[in-house]
């Protein structure tokens, strides 16, 4: 592993950049580092699709997959096989990174039959609610949650999610114009948090969809056990970062990239972005997993509630070529999609054979044996 990325476990002071906002590493190493889940057996899911972006259980363990330049939804049983086409979503217009993004399902799917999807659009993105057949045979448009998220060629952000709050969460990107981030009239370069029928809640800290600003890219969102929020986000040239979500309060962005700069809150973790440029993230057994799309690999972040708890851990540096999304499924097992069609967007390398895939890591918790 880079030099640099060892020493950088904690995101802020790490005695390279003279800050002193976040415990040095000398202080994390001296505390216990935790014994790590790691991942065991691996399995091919399904095999040829198309620049896959969003991925979402359903209740049944299948999982449903958005194509990002195809705009199609499809289902991928949850033991793996063929996927199968659910339906096309209308209006969707494609860039260098825009498209069909994220997905997110219901909590209440076997009744409501309801999705949601991050749709790049013109002349802005939004986020639009779908009815799913009983057959899953067709979509049909319900209702738009959320528009007025500015679009552009690149930066859009897109990753969504059902919050332990039972709200959706949305990570945007700046759309390419970096002082978005910090404008309180935008909503993009933000996390933005909406009631299911895309109603404000109450206790948003600006009394808008508004809940964290100063953010370039974020392309994950997960959540820990305890409710701690974290965000995955794309860097310029110097760092990535990883940071825990609170109400009300700025990132950064533009002013502060990583830990290059004094505004903002600081992140818990930092990455180059050659080894990084983080899409999505999940949490599990004490760590957050991290796709990796010009770093290509899976990055393992131990962390403790709000904060970092062990230094960042690589796992299929080169494997797999670009990861776009991880989740963790019912049964406890990651997914993994790879993104190697998708050449259009940074980081862009040749399609493997059988490319794009979904890959299934058994994960080993802590002191279990793989045998």
């Amino acid at each position: 592993m880079d030099a640099k990325l060892r020493i950088l476990a904690l995101a802020v002071a790490i005695g390279l950049t003279g800050c002193a906002t976040a415990p040095a590493r000398s202080q994390l190493q001296a505390q216990p580092q935790p014994t790590l889940a790691r991942p065991g057996e691996r399995t091919e899911l399904v095999t040829g699709l198309n620049a896959p972006w969003g991925l979402a259980f359903l209740p049944d363990g299948s999982a449903l997959v958005s194509e990002r330049l195809t705009g199609e939804i499809l289902r991928v049983p949850a033991g793996g096989g063929s996927a199968a086409l659910v339906g096309v979503v209308p209006d969707v217009v494609t860039s260098a990174e825009g498209g069909l993004l994220g997905l997110a399902v219901s909590p209440g799917f076997e009744d409501d039959r309801t999705i949601f999807a991050y749709v790049s659009g013109s002349p802005v993105n939004r986020v639009v609610a779908f009815e799913v057949a009983e057959d899953f045979g067709a979509l049909r448009r319900d209702r738009v949650v959320l528009d007025g998220i500015g679009t552009a060629d690149r930066h859009h952000g897109g990753r969504l999610r059902v919050g332990p709050d039972g709200h959706l969460w949305i990570g945007t990107g700046d759309a390419f114009e970096p002082e978005n981030a910090a404008d309180d009239a935008s909503l993009n370069g933000k996390i933005l948090r909406v009631r299911l029928d895309g109603s404000i809640p109450g206790d948003n800290p600006s009394g808008t969809a508004i809940y964290s600003s100063g953010h370039r890219n974020v392309q994950g969102i997960a959540f820990g056990p305890d409710r701690t929020a974290y965000a995955s986000e794309l860097g310029h040239r110097t760092w990535d970062e990883v940071n825990v979500l609170r109400p009300g309060l700025d990132y950064g962005w533009p002013e502060t990239e990583g830990v290059e700069g004094d505004t903002g809150e600081p992140p818990i973790f930092t990455l180059h972005p050659d080894e990084a440029s983080p899409s999505g993230i999940a949490y599990a057994h004490g760590s957050l997993w991290m796709g990796a799309l010009g770093g290509q690999r899976l990055w393992q972040l131990p962390v403790r509630g709000d904060e970092a708890a062990g230094e960042p851990v690589e796992h299929y540096a080169g494997e797999y070529g670009r990861i776009r999304t991880v989740e963790v499924a019912p049964d406890g097992a990651l997914w993994l999609v790879t993104s190697n069609t998708d050449r259009a967007t940074w980081g862009g390398t040749d399609p493997r054979p059988g490319d794009d895939r979904i890959i299934r890591v058994e994960l080993v918790p802590a002191g279990s044996s793989l045998g």
